[in-house]
């Protein structure tokens, strides 16, 4: 007898997350929080020593980023912090070349984390305004990480990834954390400051 499948994955506080039936209830904070701070963006290259990029880190820059930009309201604020929050719930920010062979399951995975992320958290649908100019700091960060934590040259930004954003020297993060501008945050600490902003939000 084969064993049942399972849909299910034990996050670290030892709640279980239903990836075919997930609820708003399935996760602490906590456990979004190292989740995120221990998946990495660039498939987990870095041209730094020690730990690469989290999706963490990214989520806070992309916030900064938005706010340096536009006054937002709190629930504009959360929405910014937890764009990619389903990235923490399974541990996965798939690199672009590797979405094709995934197909619409996985789609329909993220679609359904989402919808529940977005009902515990209260996050506003998104305005086409509102998507534009989120992703013009989503992208204007992916060409900054491209150099400053990946290792593209500017050429290959434009040319292999498509990105015509220009590439930002300043590390957004820089003015309210210090530290040196890009270098990827150990988990731990992604983990602390991601949680303190999100319940400040």
């Amino acid at each position: 007898m084969a064993p049942p499948l399972r849909a299910w994955i034990r996050l670290p506080s030892g709640r279980r997350l239903d990836l075919l039936s997930p609820t708003p209830f399935d996760w602490t904070e906590e456990d979004l929080a190292i989740g995120l701070s221990r998946t990495f963006r660039w498939g987990g290259h870095s041209i730094w020593p020690g730990a690469p990029l989290s999706v963490a880190q990214h989520s806070l820059s992309v916030l900064a980023l938005r706010q340096a930009r536009a006054t937002l309201t709190p629930a504009q604020a959360r929405r910014e912090l937890l764009h990619d929050a389903e990235e923490g719930l399974i541990n996965f920010d798939c690199i672009s070349p590797l979405k094709p062979f995934l197909g619409a399951g996985f789609a329909e995975l993220q679609a359904r984390l989402q919808s529940v992320i977005a009902l515990r958290y209260g996050l506003p649908a998104w305005t086409p305004e509102e998507r534009r100019a989120h992703k013009a700091c989503d992208i204007a960060l992916a060409a900054a990480e491209a150099v400053h934590v990946a290792g593209w040259t500017r050429a290959e930004v434009r040319g292999t990834l498509g990105i015509r954003a220009r590439v930002m020297e300043e590390d957004p993060l820089v003015a309210p954390y210090g530290g040196e501008p890009w270098r990827p945050w150990p988990p731990e600490l992604a983990a602390e400051r991601f949680l303190q902003v999100l319940a400040e939000l």
